[in-house]
C-alpha cells in the first residue's frame, strides 16, 4: 500500500510557497477551539469519504521499560467504551459497510475508516467517544496483551529479516526513542499493566494532540459542521507532552555482522540517520529526488551497476522517509549475486553510489521528478492515499499550505542540490552497515 508513499512522502519541503500556485487537493484546513487539526481534501468522484485520526503519539513516546504500550492500546482502542461497549465498534462499523482499521509507527498512531458518505457522522461518534471515553477492562487488557506478544513472535522473532533490520535499528540510533522496536521487546510487553495503558492514554490521546483528515466526497463546509458536532466537545489536554527527542542519534558509523540459522542467503544494509523536514528542509527534499534515482526500480542507477553491469548483486534497492517528528531515515539495501561474498558486494554498492553521484546531473533530476509528478497524479485520484500522505505529512509538523505545493517544490530542485545533499548525507550524517548471513554450520 505504501509504495507511492516511499516516492510522495518525501515531498513537501521547501519554504516560501507562492499564493498564485496550483494547489494538489484543494483542501481545507481549521483547528476547533479545543485544538483538533481538521484536513478536509474534497474528492467527489465517488460518494465515499476516508476518515483518518492522527495521534502524535508512537513507540517514541513510551516511557523507559514500557515498550509496545503505543501499540497495545491501538489493540484496545477497539474494546469499547460506556456508549459502545465490548465488540460494537467493529460490528456497527461492519454493518454499515466500512473498512476500519489502524496502525503504529514511531511518531504516531493512526486510526481509519473508508465508508459512503452516508454513514460518515457514526464514522464520526465512534472515533471522538473513544477520544476520551475508553474504558479498559483487565480481560481485555489481559487478552490484547497476549495478542501483541504474540503478533511480536510471528512478525519479528519469527522472521528473521525483521530480526535484523530491528538490530541495525538499534545500533543505528542506540539511546533515541528510534531505536525502541514500534512492537516493544518480548519481556516489556509481558510486564505491561492495564495501568500502563490508561497512563498512555490519558496523557496523548486529545484533541489537542491529534490531526483529523477527511477525504473524499465531503466539503469543508460539511466537515467543520460535523467537526464542531462531534469532536467539539471533547475537552483538550491543556498541556504538552515532553519533547521525547532530547536524545541525538549516534554520530559516529558503525558495522554489524548478524548470523541466523534461518537465513539461506545474505543482505546488506546501509542505514543513515536523514534529515527530516523538521531538521533540515531543503536537504530532505532533495534526498528524496536522490533516492529515487539511486535505487528505485530496474532503471535506478544502482540496479543498472551493480544487477545488470557488474553482476554483484541479485537485487538492491533505496527507500527514504523524512516524514518524522525527529530524524528521518535512508536506507540502502542488497542481495548479493551466487559466489559474492558480503564485503565484496559492499565495496561495489560504496564505489556505484560514488559513481552515481558523478554522473547524475540535471537531466537525471528531471527524469526522476517527471515520475514524482505522475505520482502526484494518480494520489489526487485516490482519497484512500491522499489522506494517508496528509495525515502523515501533517502529523509530522506540515502545514496543509505546504502539502497542497509538492509538485512546486518538485520543480524547483536542482541537481546541484540533490548531490549537494547526497554528499553531506554520505559524509556528515551517523551511519550503520548491516551484514546479515546464513549461520555456518558445523560439520
Amino acid at each position: 500500500m505504501r509504495k507511492i508513499w516511499s516516492k510522495i512522502l518525501i515531498l513537501s519541503l521547501l519554504a516560501f510557497p507562492l499564493a498564485t500556485q496550483a494547489k494538489l487537493f484543494d483542501g481545507e484546513e481549521f483547528v476547533l477551539d479545543n485544538g483538533l487539526q481538521v484536513i478536509v481534501l474534497p474528492n467527489h468522484r465517488v460518494p465515499v469519504v476516508k476518515q483518518m485520526v492522527w495521534y502524535k503519539a508512537g513507540s517514541a513516546d513510551e516511557p523507559a521499560g514500557k515498550g509496545g504500550i503505543a501499540h497495545l492500546l491501538e489493540h484496545l482502542m477497539f474494546r469499547g467504551t460506556p456508549k459502545v461497549s465490548g465488540q460494537k465498534f467493529n460490528t456497527l462499523l461492519e454493518e454499515n459497510g466500512a473498512e476500519s482499521n489502524a496502525f503504529t509507527s514511531m511518531d504516531v498512531t493512526a486510526y481509519h475508516q473508508l465508508l459512503d458518505r452516508s454513514r460518515l457522522e457514526l464514522a464520526m461518534f465512534l472515533e471522538a467517544d473513544r477520544m476520551q471515553n475508553l474504558r479498559i477492562h483487565d480481560q481485555h487488557f489481559d487478552l490484547e496483551r497476549k495478542i501483541v506478544y504474540e503478533e511480536r513472535k510471528q512478525r519479528i522473532d519469527n522472521n528473521p529479516v525483521a530480526r535484523f533490520a530491528e538490530i541495525v535499528g538499534r545500533v543505528l540510533w542506540q539511546d533515541h526513542p528510534y531505536g525502541r522496536p514500534v512492537s516493544g521487546t518480548e519481556r516489556e510487553i509481558l510486564t505491561l499493566e492495564r495501568e500502563d495503558a490508561e497512563v498512555f492514554y490519558r496523557g496523548h490521546y486529545a484533541p489537542d494532540n491529534a490531526v483529523l483528515v477527511l477525504a473524499g466526497d465531503i466539503t469543508g463546509q460539511e466537515a467543520k459542521v460535523l467537526a464542531e458536532k462531534y469532536y467539539g466537545p471533547l475537552e483538550a489536554a491543556g498541556k504538552k507532552t515532553e519533547d521525547p527527542f532530547a536524545v541525538s542519534p549516534a554520530g559516529q558509523e558503525a558495522m554489524i555482522e548478524i548470523a541466523m540459522p534461518e537465513i539461506q542467503g545474505t543482505r546488506v544494509m546501509q542505514l543513515f540517520a536523514a534529515p527530516s523536514y523538521n531538521k533540515q528542509r531543503e536537504d530532505a527534499y532533495a534526498l528524496s529526488i536522490w533516492a529515487g534515482y539511486l535505487g528505485e526500480g530496474e532503471t535506478s542507477a544502482l540496479y543498472k551497476k551493480l544487477v545488470l553491469r557488474d553482476k554483484k548483486a541479485l537485487g538492491v534497492s533505496a527507500d527514504y522517509d523524512p516524514a518524522a517528528r525527529d530524524y528521518g531515515r535512508f536506507a540502502v539495501s542488497a542481495v548479493p549475486a551466487p559466489g559474492v561474498g558480503a564485503k565484496e558486494l559492499l565495496k561495489a554498492m560504496n564505489k556505484a553510489w560514488e559513481e552515481a553521484v558523478a554522473e547524475f546531473d540535471d537531466a537525471a533530476a528531471q527524469r526522476v521528478k517527471k515520475k514524482m509528478l505522475a505520482g502526484l497524479v494518480y494520489l489526487q485520484d485516490n482519497p484512500e492515499e491522499a489522506a494517508y500522505v496528509a495525515g502523515s505529512l501533517a502529523s509530522a509538523g506540515l502545514p496543509l499550505a505546504e502539502i497542497e505545493l509538492q509538485d512546486e517544490r518538485i520543480r524547483a530542485v536542482s541537481g546541484e542540490q540533490v548531490l549537494a545533499a547526497a554528499r553531506r548525507l554520505r559524509e556528515k550524517a551517523p551511519s550503520v552497515v548491516g551484514i546479515l548471513k546464513p549461520e555456518e554450520r558445523k560439520q
